[in-house]
């Protein structure tokens, strides 16, 4: 937080007399609001929204109330560094939630480490994201802990001996996801009939997919987001392919379905968060999730909310000064010990393992859950 010197001298007067002073905590919101990346974002502001109102309705964090800054970066790169500038220097908030796509956080986050602002992905799964520094949190399971258990599930289900790829080559998630799948399909041994690769903005996959017949695959893995994954899976079925389909975490949206229908039906995805997980926040989270918003919360509603529990666990044991910037230290200093039982499951955060050996930022550390896709929904597999 931060007090102008006038407003210092009130509250150590106001200490002195023994009277407690609250005020905002300014927690910015960096998010896909609108474009295609808004399934996402939209979500996710919803989500942190929800947990912020809960916390204030109880008497906010020692006192002080949660206010969420909250700002479009339209899922694109320019649109994030701008607006986590924004926040950082003009709304001067204490950390920020976002961007939505891991593309926009390797834009964004270097802006947040560089002024020593805690910055928290909560949708970001690419590989590399936490390599920008210290001050780079997230509490989205990276992909390349969710898509070996993913596969593994998939293969033993279907008995798959041979796969077709197909992915984004012009986006950060979805390469990053295809070089996990690529790792595990070679420790797995599963040949690869073809890879295919597509651009964003691409509607029609015909080439692609005519090209991933003549291979005769027992499932086609596709690292893609939820909109041309659809696209994919009902161009597919339209050619006459009926191999299930394997995804990332992009496919963890209703807007699969809603341009799908049933043309994704049997298809795996890993997630760290399932609608139908039994534990008391969960069933909290859904419940006033649905009340508030009139609509089912998704992964990334979940995890936007837990995030938001994550750094007032980490804010009830700092004694704020005054000074932004040493507040904002303090945080990055606290949060790697926070840890919840929040709407995903019980979490906590690892050090980041870069390659070059420098200091990183913090991953989340969390085991997923694997959906199997059963009438237009994500369904809970149950190994049958």
């Amino acid at each position: 937080m931060h007090f102008l010197p006038k407003s210092l001298a009130l509250v150590s007067a106001l200490a002195g007399a023994g009277i407690a002073q609250a005020a905002d905590i300014k927690f910015g919101v960096a998010e896909a609001l609108s474009g295609g990346a808004a399934q996402y974002g939209v979500a996710i502001r919803n989500g942190l929204q929800l947990a912020a109102d809960e916390i204030n309705a109880k008497g906010g964090i020692n006192g002080n109330k949660i206010r969420l800054v909250i700002e479009d970066e339209q899922g694109k790169k320019e649109e994030a560094i701008n607006v986590v500038k924004k926040l950082i220097f003009q709304d001067k908030v204490l950390m920020i939630f976002g961007p939505t796509l891991s593309n926009s956080m390797f834009a964004g986050g270097p802006v947040a480490n560089g002024a020593k602002t805690v910055i928290f992905g909560t949708s970001n799964t690419a590989n590399g994201i936490t390599d920008i520094g210290p001050y780079v949190f997230r509490n989205s399971v990276m992909e390349s802990d969710v898509l070996p258990v993913t596969v593994a599930t998939a293969a033993k289900h279907y008995n798959i001996k041979k796969v077709a790829v197909i992915y984004g080559n012009d986006d950060a998630f979805t390469k990053s996801g295809y070089d996990v799948f690529k790792t595990v399909l070679a420790e797995r041994k599963l040949p690869v009939t073809t890879t295919e690769t597509y651009v964003k903005g691409d509607v029609d996959f015909k080439a692609q997919l005519t090209k991933i017949k003549a291979s005769a695959p027992d499932a086609v893995i596709c690292s893609c987001l939820a909109e041309e994954a659809a696209n994919i899976m009902t161009q597919a079925r339209g050619l006459g392919i009926k191999a299930p389909f394997i995804g990332g975490n992009g496919f963890n949206s209703p807007k699969l379905f809603e341009i799908s229908k049933l043309a994704g039906e049997g298809t795996f995805v890993g997630s760290p968060w399932s609608n139908t997980n039994p534990a008391p926040a969960n069933k909290a989270f859904v419940a006033e999730y649905l009340k508030k918003y009139n609509t089912e919360p998704n992964q990334f509603a979940a995890q936007g909310y837990d995030a938001v529990y994550i750094a007032a666990a980490a804010l009830k044991d700092i004694k704020f000064t005054g000074d932004l910037s040493a507040d904002r230290e303090a945080l990055k200093n606290a949060l790697p010990k926070a840890a919840i039982n929040g709407a995903t499951g019980p979490f906590k955060f690892r050090p980041a393992k870069t390659k070059d050996g420098k200091v990183g930022g913090w991953d989340a550390d969390q085991k997923p859950f694997i959906y199997v896709v059963k009438g237009g929904k994500f369904t809970l597999y149950d190994g049958k």
